[in-house]
C-alpha cells in the first residue's frame, strides 16, 4: 500500500505562491516610500551643489570682467562669450565652466538667474523653482536658492 504523502508531487501551492506575493509586494511598498523620500531630498541637494558650482564660475568671471553677467546674458555667459552690451574685457578661452555646458536642474529645468539679485542685492541669485516648476512649495516642491540652506 502506498502513503499518500510519497505520491504527492513537489511544487507550490497556489494558496503558498499568493502569500510570497503579497509579502513581496508589502516589503515593495515599505521601501519605495523610503526611497522616494530620499530621491527628493537627493535632488534638492544635488541642486545645491550645483548652484555652489555656478556661484564659483560666476565669481571668476566677475574677478576676470568687473562685473557680473548681466540678466539677459544669463547663465549661459559662463560658456559663450556674450556678444551683447557689456562685453566682457577678459573673457576666458574655452569658457568658465568646465562641462562647456550650463548644467540644468534635477528635475531638467534651466536655472533661473538675476543680477543685480533680488535676495543678493550685491551679486546675483541663482535658484530653481524645484520639482513642481512654481515658485514656493514644500518638500521636494521648494524652491532652492543660493540664498536657502540647502547651498550653505
Amino acid at each position: 500500500m502506498t502513503n499518500q504523502a510519497s505520491t504527492r508531487r513537489g511544487g507550490f501551492t497556489l494558496v503558498e505562491i499568493m502569500a510570497v506575493v503579497v509579502i513581496m509586494g508589502l516589503l515593495a511598498g515599505l521601501v519605495g516610500t523610503a526611497v522616494v523620500g530620499n530621491l527628493a531630498k537627493a535632488r534638492s541637494e544635488t541642486a545645491g551643489a550645483q548652484i555652489k558650482q555656478l556661484e564659483s564660475a560666476l565669481t571668476f568671471y566677475q574677478m576676470d570682467n568687473g562685473r557680473f553677467p548681466t540678466t539677459d546674458q544669463g547663465l549661459q555667459a559662463l560658456v559663450e562669450r556674450p556678444s551683447a552690451a557689456p562685453e566682457p574685457r577678459n573673457y576666458r578661452d574655452g569658457g568658465y565652466l568646465q562641462t562647456k555646458t550650463v548644467p540644468k536642474d534635477p528635475w531638467g529645468a534651466p536655472y533661473q538667474y538675476l543680477s543685480p539679485g533680488q535676495q543678493n542685492p550685491q551679486s546675483f541669485d541663482i535658484w530653481t523653482l524645484g520639482a513642481d516648476g512654481a515658485p514656493g512649495g514644500e518638500g521636494g516642491d521648494r524652491d532652492v536658492g543660493n540664498w536657502s540652506s540647502e547651498t550653505e
